[in-house]
């Protein structure tokens, strides 16, 4: 994750501090830290929305997209802290004048974007919860970040929206809601590049799908991944895929898909070739370190990037060694392509790991196999998170720094114990409406 973006947005959320310490004839020191609070839970949001519309320079400023997600996400989750102390600790101040029907209503959005954030940010971090219909209570976020803005712009508050304190937010809450309005675009209007299927061919427990360009095509670099949208089967649900070859002059494309979900699973049968798509990116910066020793580990279909290293890796470069974890030779995807590229190429060394022949890639067999010379590698892998966080730790012992192992975070939607939050979110909002309840019977 990019340094500078982490703070870049640390500090422009931080930033209306001192645009509020210098108001003057504030004595409610409390209520004007709510007020923060609330300001910088919206520039927090706008930065989501930002981030959110995967436009060029985005991952320039964050890091590659796995990592933009992930901040994404998090930027989202402490907004949503925000929002909770802002309603917990009283933001009114005496002084500010007569409220009017505009400032009620913004009290009322204020509400409805509070407990509307509160259930949809439980939502997205739900991994049960299929990804069709995640993606579209995700999209309603923009429209409760709207509610929110209304509030700030016309609820009383220590200074106007011309003032510097309310004109700063505002302006990061209408970049925000720019934003929004881009991501609820068709994705008919957003740029793409058109590509045909040519060939369908079963490689493993994997289909590979090589692609023709109808026009330009994109560039691609080896370890960059695209979103498709597979419009000519009827599968208009935009999703992320590997590419699964190095980049070609005729801007032609291999993407390697296993069926593991229900998407992938309903997406391969209703391939044909001939077949139209969409095409958005490239995106990802997974791609090769300097020119120093490599170790690469692959783990099923986690191969796909890797192959496109490899078939990129040229007769000068450093040696490599490839640990391939499969579970059969049989289902293993681009096993034949694998061991032709290690067979031409002296300085790329394929290391099978087979679990059905007993075979377990650890620590230590990665060790014994690459001598003292590990400390010194860069090593890249793509595979499941519980073999990934299992080696980065182990190799610690052996010299294998976090800044030398190189992954791509695919597992956009986490959770961050779901359980307790959503257990905590109902019974606010109990307690809220019976105290409303009280209210409106008094």
């Amino acid at each position: 994750m990019s340094l500078f973006g982490l703070a870049l947005i640390a500090l422009t959320t931080l930033f209306p501090i001192l645009q509020l310490a210098a108001l003057p004839n504030v004595t409610d020191k409390i209520a004007l830290f709510s007020q923060y609070l609330g300001m910088a839970a919206l520039i927090l949001m706008a930065w989501g929305q930002i981030m959110a519309t995967r436009l060029r320079g985005i991952e320039t400023i964050f890091g590659g997209l796995d990592r933009v997600y992930v901040l994404h996400k998090w930027a989202g989750i402490i907004a949503m802290l925000a929002i909770l102390v802002h309603d917990t600790i009283d933001a009114d101040m005496d002084g500010l004048g007569a409220e009017s029907a505009l400032n009620d209503l913004a009290e009322t959005l204020g509400e409805i974007s509070l407990y509307g954030l509160l259930i949809l940010v439980v939502i997205s971090v739900a991994t049960f919860i299929p990804y069709h219909l995640w993606k579209w209570t995700h999209k309603a976020m923009g429209a409760l970040f709207a509610a929110g803005t209304f509030h700030f712009f016309f609820i009383l508050k220590p200074f106007a929206m011309t003032d510097p304190a309310g004109f700063y937010t505002g302006a990061f809450c209408i970049a925000g809601l720019i934003a929004y309005a881009w991501t609820v675009l068709p994705e008919t209007m957003r740029p793409s590049h058109g590509y045909r299927i040519t060939a369908l061919d079963q490689t493993g427990d994997a289909t590979a799908i090589t692609l023709a360009p109808l026009g330009r095509g994109l560039r691609h670099k080896a370890g960059q991944f695209g979103v498709f949208r597979f419009t000519g089967a009827n599968m208009g649900e935009a999703h992320p895929f590997s590419f699964s070859d190095a980049p070609r002059a005729d801007h032609g494309l291999r993407v390697t898909i296993k069926p593991m979900g229900d998407f992938t699973t309903k997406l391969l049968p209703a391939l044909q070739i001939g077949q139209e798509l969409r095409l958005q990116g490239p995106y990802g910066r997974f791609g090769r370190k300097g020119n120093k020793p490599e170790i690469w580990i692959a783990a099923g279909i986690g191969i796909t990037p890797i192959l496109a290293w490899a078939e990129t890796l040229e007769a000068d470069s450093a040696p490599v060694d490839l640990f391939y974890c499969i579970r059969s030779r049989a289902l293993a995807p681009h096993l034949d392509r694998i061991e032709e590229l290690a067979a031409s190429k002296p300085n790329l060394t394929l290391h099978l790991i087979v679990s059905s022949e007993g075979k377990r890639l650890t620590p230590e067999v990665i060790f014994q196999t690459i001598g003292a010379r590990l400390s010194e590698a860069k090593l890249g892998f793509c595979g499941p998170a519980s073999l990934r966080e299992a080696l980065k730790t182990g190799l610690r012992r052996y010299g294998v720094t976090a800044r030398n192992f190189h992954y791509e975070e695919f597992e956009f939607r986490t959770g961050i114990g779901l359980e307790q939050l959503a257990r905590w979110v109902l019974a606010r909002a109990a307690a809220k409406a019976r105290n409303l309840g009280q209210r409106q019977s008094s």
